[in-house]
């Protein structure tokens, strides 16, 4: 599951270290218009739906994170 995360990832910004980087969001990484792509892809891929109250920056500051949301969606 954590390679087609990151995967998704990639595509949307393929200049992030992604499996390196900590601080995805509370460095500004990633913009509001990042994770409106990155929870796009994710609801098609899985068929799983991010809801609102999902959408907090601890769970998407790292790869880990991300795969762990989308897991216990899953």
């Amino acid at each position: 599951m954590e390679e087609r995360v990151l995967a998704i990832l990639q595509g949307v910004r393929d200049d992030v270290d992604f499996e390196d980087e900590t601080a995805l969001i509370d460095d500004g990484i990633l913009d509001s218009f990042d994770i409106i792509s990155i929870v796009g892809d994710l609801n098609d891929e899985f068929d799983i739906e991010i809801t609102a109250d999902e959408l907090e920056p601890e769970n998407f500051n790292t790869l880990d994170a991300i795969v762990e949301l989308v897991e216990s969606l899953s």
